[in-house]
């Protein structure tokens, strides 16, 4: 397998109402908007998979992934409109957004 340099970009979100699917499904309905934004490669939506080992933290809602091709892309991506209307939107249903952003080693 070829690794390709890339930019990964991570993001965990805890809502307020932890068990409130409307505000999941609310978020996951405005993450979805975020594909349009020229720059991403591929993208992810998920939530806990259910899994069970010591090292799974499975405390967070719901995740978004989102590929690049640089930093310069993800740069972008921050200041974009659509992802300032998402947060906007939608930045009153979560409590705590933890972030990992990793490039290719």
């Amino acid at each position: 397998m070829e690794f390709s340099n890339q930019f990964i970009h991570h993001v965990f979100f805890w809502l307020h109402q932890p068990d409130n699917i409307q505000d999941r499904d609310r978020l996951i309905q405005g993450l979805r908007t975020l594909v349009a934004i020229p720059g991403i490669q591929r993208a992810h939506i998920g939530v806990p998979a259910g899994t069970t080992r010591d090292v799974v933290d499975a405390s967070y809602a719901v995740s978004w992934l989102a590929v690049f091709d640089d930093r310069a892309a993800q740069d972008a991506y921050q200041v974009d409109p659509v992802h300032l209307a998402f947060v906007e939107a939608c930045g009153h249903l979560w409590t705590r957004v933890v972030v990992t952003d990793s490039i290719t080693a």
